[in-house]
């Protein structure tokens, strides 16, 4: 039977599918619209599954807030070119929207949502049938609280929400704190609610790294004994290439090499731990005073306050937030 604009106008409202697929669907299932929606479907899956391989580093993040509730999503593709799609758009803004009349537990709850008899998760494999990209419903927050902040960084690459324990609570500085997570990255609201585990990944980075400038200065006081700058003897090519060039000896040059050879295990041998541990319990402090939203300053800030005293003279508690983002940081 004759495929009509109407039936392809139809279609193309209930898929979200281009005009060309649908036509094509709607002509191999002889204008039966369940056929045809079925045929694009499977269109997706298949190129879902050729693409399982490949990255999804674009996509769009949105966040909302409401009668306090507030929910992130992130939609993962290929390319910026649809990332920045409106139909693209528009279907992150459907799911987010799903999330907010529904709030799902968690992700693979939201992705079992049915909307007009399909899940989610089918909504973003038939859209990745009709851009020919792989896709993925990647990422999923939310927070319930007396009140809840949404902020969209521009470009829809960034998304955060910050909750405060009082519906009353100036909007101005709470939305100023979103901001602040947005901004900034806090790993927790204060050093008490960072995870135990980063804790411990921080500080034994922080133990690693001190012994390792304690290494290094050895090596450096012992070249610098030896009457070589550090500078150009801190790598074997540098040796050589300094050594072409007339600035090392080839007398320094192999002084230089023993020493890098045999200087290292010796002071790590004779390290300080004790040393080393203080000093990697001031830059675990370090690490939490810049990573932790209160002790952070206050970007919107002057005087460079910190967080935690701007909120204490606005009189304002922040309980919770969430970030989400599809930027390399």
């Amino acid at each position: 039977m004759a495929v009509t604009l109407a039936d392809i106008k139809k279609l193309r409202d209930l898929t979200g599918a281009g005009m060309m697929d649908v036509k094509k669907a709607l002509e191999e299932a002889n204008g039966d619209f369940e056929v045809a929606k079925d045929l694009l479907r499977k269109r997706g899956q298949a190129i879902a599954a050729k693409r399982s391989d490949r990255e999804a580093s674009e996509g769009c993040v949105l966040a909302k807030a409401e009668n306090g509730f507030g929910a992130i999503v992130a939609v993962k593709c290929e390319t910026d070119f649809v990332a920045k799609n409106e139909d693209f758009v528009g279907l992150v803004k459907l799911i987010l929207n799903v999330a907010m009349d529904r709030q799902p537990a968690d992700l693979e709850a939201l992705k079992n949502e049915v909307i007009d008899g399909r899940t989610l998760a089918d909504w973003v494999t038939e859209r990745s049938g009709v851009t020919g990209e792989k896709m993925e419903l990647s990422d999923y927050a939310y927070i319930r609280a007396a009140k809840v902040d949404a902020y969209n960084h521009l470009g829809n690459k960034l998304s955060s929400l910050v909750a405060a324990d009082n519906a009353d609570a100036n909007q101005e500085i709470v939305h100023g704190m979103n901001m602040q997570v947005a901004s900034m990255a806090p790993v927790a609201l204060d050093a008490d609610h960072v995870a135990q585990e980063i804790k411990d990944r921080e500080l034994s980075v922080a133990i690693d790294k001190t012994k390792q400038d304690e290494v290094n200065k050895a090596v450096e006081n012992a070249l610098r004994k030896a009457g070589i700058n550090p500078a150009h003897a801190d790598s074997d090519d540098h040796i050589a290439s300094n050594t072409a060039k007339g600035w090392l000896t080839e007398e320094q040059a192999e002084t230089a090499r023993q020493i890098r050879a045999t200087v290292p295990a010796e002071a790590e041998a004779q390290i300080n731990m004790k040393k080393v541990e203080m000093i990697a319990q001031g830059r675990l402090q370090k690490f939490l005073k810049e990573s932790t939203l209160m002790e952070q300053q206050y970007i919107l800030s002057d005087s460079k306050e910190l967080v935690k005293d701007v909120l204490k003279k606005q009189n304002v508690t922040i309980t919770d937030f969430r970030r989400v983002t599809l930027n390399q940081e």
